[in-house]
């Protein structure tokens, strides 16, 4: 166990806006698309492929925190 009395908390954004590559299934935020195709296949195979599919996510009222001195996370209702 660890002596760190977690005093530097970063809060974490909530997973939201998922979408999963149907080929590949990179799971990525749909704003981290950029020019909108899946870096994983283009990188893999030159490809730019846009075929994607929505992944819901529920919410589930917790909130989450990283602590900067250790990298422990903690969750919190």
């Amino acid at each position: 166990m660890t002596s760190c009395k977690h005093s530097i908390l970063a809060l974490l954004p909530e997973k939201k806006n998922l979408v999963r590559c149907r080929r590949c299934h990179l799971t990525i935020r749909a704003d981290e698309l950029g020019e909108g195709h899946c870096p994983e296949c283009f990188e893999v195979s030159g490809g730019k492929l846009y075929d994607f599919e929505e992944i819901a996510v529920a919410d589930t009222g917790k909130v989450r925190y990283r602590c900067e001195e250790c990298g422990v996370i903690i969750e919190s209702l």
